[in-house]
């Protein structure tokens, strides 16, 4: 019934850790992923799983909002801080534009409103790590006015000083830098760096462009990110 290949021509299975303290929700998600032969690890403790997460490597985390002790937007804002880089799916009966925003700005790779279907999970969790396996394939340098962005390490310049960026800011420069030129649209934006297919009813990417501008140091004689009214942003 819930039958969903993905296969990413990997020695090992997927692990995937579930934070979630409503019992038959985590022993149905633990249940179907084994199912789909992933390595799954389950939590229901927020603080355990700041743990968890710290100490070891996971494919993708199902994290729940509302957790007992520590709440999972506590937990994400805390693991981010520390580097953390894995993807993040959040599960929640919470859906207000504003909480979907909440959850990307804090470094969420997606988001996934209670009830759910398992297929529309087993999807999300699918593209997700598609995408997440394209970028680690990506060894590419780019460059544009004095910026550099070099892929296999992860890292960004700005004449020559290194720029801190999160996983969300990076991958959104990286968009802008490989499609200079290209007026790229905010679901355009949506999709590639948060793999969301629709428009979630919120200014994430627009709080995130002004992120990077600060960043990349931009100001209204030397914009690297420029607005395009109606349309989106482009890198020039």
């Amino acid at each position: 019934m819930y039958r969903l290949k993905i296969d990413y021509n990997r020695e090992h299975s997927m692990k995937v850790l579930i934070v979630e303290d409503d019992v038959d929700v985590l022993h149905l998600l633990e249940r179907i992923l084994i199912q789909h032969r992933f390595d799954v690890v389950t939590e229901s403790s927020g603080l355990k799983a700041e743990t968890l997460i710290l100490e070891n490597d996971y494919d993708i985390i199902l994290l729940d909002i509302m957790l007992p002790g520590q709440s999972g937007m506590t937990l994400l804002k805390a693991i981010r801080g520390q580097g953390s880089t894995s993807p993040i799916i959040l599960l929640t009966a919470l859906g207000t534009s504003e909480q979907i925003t909440d959850g990307l700005n804090w470094g969420a790779d997606d988001y996934i409103v209670k009830p759910f279907k398992i297929n529309e999970l087993l999807a999300r969790i699918h593209a997700v790590l598609r995408r997440c396996q394209h970028q680690a394939s990506d060894s590419e340098t780019y460059q544009c006015q004095g910026v550099t962005l070099d892929d296999s390490s992860k890292k960004v310049w700005v004449d020559d000083e290194e720029v801190k960026l999160t996983s969300k800011e990076f991958n959104m420069l990286k968009l802008f830098m490989r499609y200079q030129g290209r007026v790229l649209s905010r679901e355009e934006i949506l999709k590639n760096v948060w793999s969301i297919n629709f428009d979630v009813g919120t200014n994430v990417v627009d709080v995130y462009v002004n992120y990077l501008r600060k960043k990349l140091k931009c100001t209204s004689d030397h914009n690297l990110i420029e607005t395009v009214v109606g349309m989106g942003y482009v890198m020039r």
